[in-house]
């Protein structure tokens, strides 16, 4: 049987974000206990490397993927020390995300989306952990046209390109206007050029898992036109944006608009579908997904459901869909 491992986001190890956090010790000890992750997804500062270290050891469970975000322009130094850091860490992916605009204020282009990926892709490949570049809203790919755009630019250096599937940013725009005018997407929505849900045949997440380039994937739920998250503030005054909802039915109280469990469907159906390719497809790259049910405010800031027991949930549902899955293939 194709081996598929669920991890956990480190950020996904709280209950709500007005608790304190926990120890790291605690941490590892509540993942492990859970029973359904099979790894501890982070990449701390360097000079807390060894402690993250020791938990994993404590704990058996390896820190298999970490991840953080970059400035083009201002700290790419960065990204290659946390590859190397990754690596000895005994992690095998790092999940590189690249801010939307350079240092210098310019949207950075394609060429130099490739730039970076192309010299980290060396470095990943001297050191054993590999840079895997995100869609995720905020970074150069929340417009989501430029992933196979700048993909086939590093394929053409004799480059596979490696990409994290965070559909999240995917779903929530579907039937959402607003969330389309960020990077101009909305005409080619509404003309069908680019189709977002992937129920449409032709949609950009079949075209990035059917191009061979999923090698990482987050999961956090997410539905077309997510309310965006009022009880969660940026300092501009503007509610969080919504990329993050409950994915089993929360308690009265715990969140702040009504919650249907069908409408999840869509963002099942992408997990499924990615599945599914790697279920037949003996060249698949994807090796592992990561929960990420996060605290922040475009996220779950401020909702009162645990963020670890809907992450735990969600990875139960992951293990058994993919077990589901691989029997009737």
């Amino acid at each position: 049987m194709k081996e598929l491992l669920i991890g956990i986001t480190q950020s996904g190890v709280i209950h709500t974000s007005d608790d304190e956090p926990f120890s790291l010790d605690t941490m590892f000890r509540m993942v492990k206990e859970s029973g359904v992750y099979d790894y501890f997804d982070k990449t701390p500062p360097a000079e807390e490397a060894d402690e993250y270290i020791r938990c994993s050891e404590k704990y058996e469970l390896p820190v298999r993927t970490g991840g953080w975000y970059y400035i083009l322009g201002q700290n790419e130094d960065l990204l290659f020390d946390n590859l190397r850091l990754g690596a000895r860490m005994g992690s095998i992916m790092h999940n590189t995300q690249i801010q939307m605009n350079h240092a210098d204020g310019h949207l950075v282009t394609n060429e130099e989306v490739a730039e970076i990926y192309l010299r980290a892709y060396e470095v990943g490949e001297e050191c054993g952990c590999m840079a895997t570049f995100e869609v995720h809203v905020n970074m150069w790919s929340e417009d989501f046209r430029r992933v196979v755009e700048v993909a086939r630019m590093v394929e053409r250096r004799g480059v596979p390109y490696r990409m994290t599937m965070d559909h999240s940013h995917v779903i929530f725009k579907i039937d959402n206007p607003e969330e389309q005018e960020v990077l101009n997407i909305r005409p080619d929505v509404e003309s069908g050029a680019l189709k977002l849900s992937p129920f449409e045949e032709g949609n950009v997440i079949d075209q990035w898992i059917t191009g061979g380039y999923v090698w990482h994937c987050h999961a956090r739920a997410a539905v077309p036109n997510n309310p965006k998250n009022i009880w969660a503030t940026h300092p501009d005054g503007s509610f969080g944006r919504g990329i993050q909802v409950p994915f089993i039915q929360p308690e009265p109280g715990e969140y702040h608009s009504e919650w249907n469990e069908e409408n999840l469907e869509p963002w099942k159906e992408a997990i499924r579908r990615l599945m599914r390719y790697h279920a037949v497809h003996d060249d698949s790259p994807l090796g592992q997904i990561s929960t990420e049910f996060i605290p922040g405010v475009d996220y779950g800031m401020g909702n009162k459901y645990s963020i670890f027991e809907h992450s735990s949930a969600c990875a139960k549902w992951l293990k058994e869909t993919w077990s589901s899955i691989q029997s009737d293939g």
